[in-house]
């Protein structure tokens, strides 16, 4: 029965640094998006 409580996460393995990585990517593609949203002005000729 031991063998069922198996913990699902484990911070053994950097996985702090692999959060921090993951939140450093989703903050960049966010800033990416509005990057584009902002540049989406037409030009007048």
């Amino acid at each position: 029965m031991n063998n069922l409580i198996i913990p699902l996460y484990s911070h053994d393995n950097g996985s702090f640094i692999m959060i921090g990585v993951f939140a450093l990517v989703i903050v960049g593609l966010v800033g990416a998006i509005f990057l584009m949203m902002g540049s989406d002005k037409k030009k007048k000729d």
